[in-house]
C-alpha cells in the first residue's frame, strides 16, 4: 500500500507528522517536526513539535489535526488537551519537555494519516505554516481549519487559509 510517498508493509502503520504554525509576529518562528513514525496496531505512539523561539506552553494553545488522503483535516485536540465531541479518548494532548505532544494509545488501522500541530505565537491573528513546499506542491487548494476552536478569542466562524509555497509571509484571514 502506498501512503504519502512511503511504502507500507503491514502490520505497521505510518503516522506522518506535519507541523503548522500560527504567528502574530514579523520574525517567523520555526516549528520543528518529527519524521514519519511506524507503530504496530494496538501500540502507543507519541508525536511532538517544538518551537524555535522557546518553550511551548498552554498559552500557545497547541492543537492537533489528522488528515487522511482525499479528506478534510479533522480536529483531534485543541487548547493543549481538549477533545471535540466524537474524538476517541485514545487521542490525548499534553506538553512535555517544552514540546506539544500528541499521544495515540491502542493505535488502530484507521489512524494511518498525516498529523498536524498548530501553535499560536502572537496576538494579531495572523496565520502561516512551516511546510510551504509540501502544501504548494501536493495540495492545489489550501486546507481550512476551524479557528474558533483553537483560540476562542481570535475569531468566531473564521477559517485559516495557508500560503502558496513561494510566499512565506503571514497573512490575516478575511
Amino acid at each position: 500500500m502506498s501512503f504519502s510517498g512511503v511504502t507500507l508493509t503491514c502490520p505497521f502503520l505510518v503516522l506522518s507528522l506535519f507541523v503548522m504554525l500560527i504567528s502574530g509576529v514579523s520574525s517567523q518562528p520555526v516549528v520543528t517536526q518529527e519524521p514519519s513514525k511506524s507503530v504496530t496496531p494496538g501500540g502507543t505512539v507519541t508525536l511532538s513539535c517544538s518551537l524555535s523561539t522557546g518553550a511551548i506552553s498552554t498559552s500557545n494553545y497547541p492543537s492537533w489535526f489528522q488528515q487522511k488522503p482525499g479528506s478534510a483535516p479533522r480536529l483531534l485536540i485543541y487548547q493543549t488537551n481538549n477533545r471535540p465531541s466524537g474524538i476517541p479518548t485514545r487521542f490525548s494532548g499534553s506538553i512535555s519537555s517544552n514540546n506539544a505532544v500528541l499521544t495515540i494509545t491502542d493505535v488502530q488501522a484507521e489512524d494511518e494519516a498525516d498529523y498536524y500541530c498548530l501553535i499560536y505565537t502572537g496576538s494579531s491573528g495572523s496565520w502561516s505554516h512551516s511546510d510551504p513546499a509540501r502544501w504548494g506542491t501536493e495540495t492545489k487548494t489550501s486546507p481550512v481549519f476551524p479557528r474558533h476552536l483553537l483560540h476562542p478569542g481570535l475569531c468566531t466562524g473564521c477559517t485559516i487559509w495557508f500560503l502558496p509555497a513561494i510566499d512565506e509571509t503571514p497573512i490575516a484571514p478575511p
